[in-house]
């Protein structure tokens, strides 16, 4: 069984020699902020997944690769044209690709990474190869799905805690997910098992992009890899906002209101006001116990899989991971 940092280092060499190959297609201009993006680093946690769950059944991971690497595309791909869509200005204490280069070409490179996905995707050997493309496809427009609402939900007030959180399953969740199941599903494993992998990846997904809500609001910027506080700035209808609004007294609710109404401001006094309400209304503590909620039922699943302990000792330690620092 590999061990998490053998797999991060196994699909580091492998992003590394693909990204460098993609210099070698013409046009270069195509093919440069692709490059930059997955030189950007990360934690690589989506392939390792998918590779972890795969070692569950064989040891010939290097089937597997290419799929690992699939989904560490197409989440960058998906980080690149959300950047633009949130006018985002530092991805991993780096430049977004539309700051780095331009707009235009982060579209078009971005869409080039949506179908070179799919390029790595069919390199892989299996008898379940469509079944997998299949979850793969289901999967990335589930994650188009989240994004609009997600967009959707800028223009309302009256978002609800469970609408926020189906956005968040189909926009972070399901990947994680996908990545979990598509290797289980590579290895050829039972459908029982690979569908216990995908509810697992699931719950962890949903702590994860929970606990994002909580790092772009209370978390370190060296550490996050993104400007704190730009959920708060871009009125975001995240958890954290979604439960002050309705927790808070009637008098910080009213000044929630005006830092959401207000065009001209001081961003530092806007992140401050409202970091505050959260901590007051209780919704910070509230978005906390969801994130352990969710962690806990993830890990129960895991427990109750038929799978050696030291097998889940290394699934358990990425989970952990993956909650103390987004990527």
């Amino acid at each position: 069984m590999y061990t998490v940092e053998e797999l991060q280092n196994l699909v580091e060499k492998e992003v590394s020699k693909r990204s460098a190959d993609l210099l070698k297609q013409s046009p270069v201009e195509l093919y440069q902020p692709i490059k930059y993006s997955l030189d950007m680093g990360g934690k690589r946690l989506r392939p390792v997944l998918l590779l972890l769950a795969y070692n569950l059944f064989s040891e010939e991971i290097g089937n597997a690769m290419p799929a690992a690497l699939a989904i560490e595309v197409f989440h960058n791909f998906t980080l690149l044209h959300d950047d633009i869509m949130d006018k985002a200005e530092v991805r991993r204490n780096e430049p977004t690709v539309h700051i780095r280069f331009d707009e235009n070409s982060a579209i078009l490179s971005g869409d080039a990474m949506a179908f070179q996905s799919y390029k790595y995707l069919v390199e892989c050997k299996s008898p379940r190869l469509i079944e997998t493309i299949e979850l793969f496809t289901n999967t990335a427009i589930e994650v188009c799905e989240g994004q609009q609402f997600d967009m959707d939900f800028e223009k309302r007030l009256d978002v609800k805690e469970e609408e926020y959180l189906e956005m968040i399953r189909l926009k972070t969740a399901v990947l994680l997910a996908c990545a979990l199941k598509g290797g289980a599903l590579l290895a050829d494993a039972a459908p029982e098992m690979a569908d216990a992998l995908y509810r697992f990846g699931e719950n962890l997904g949903l702590a994860f992009q929970l606990q994002d809500d909580l790092l772009d609001t209370f978390g370190d910027q060296q550490t996050f890899g993104k400007k704190i506080g730009g959920d708060i700035l871009a009125n975001k209808k995240t958890f954290l906002l979604i439960n002050a609004l309705e927790k808070a007294s009637a008098g910080k609710r009213e000044e929630l209101l005006g830092w959401i109404e207000k065009t001209d401001f001081v961003p530092a006094e806007k992140i401050g006001a409202v970091t505050a309400i959260y901590i007051e209304s209780g919704a910070k503590k509230l978005a906390e116990q969801k994130v352990d909620s969710y962690f806990n039922e993830a890990i129960s699943i895991l427990d109750d899989l038929a799978l050696q302990d030291v097998v889940k000792q290394q699934l358990r330690k990425l989970a952990l991971k993956m909650l103390t620092r987004k990527q």
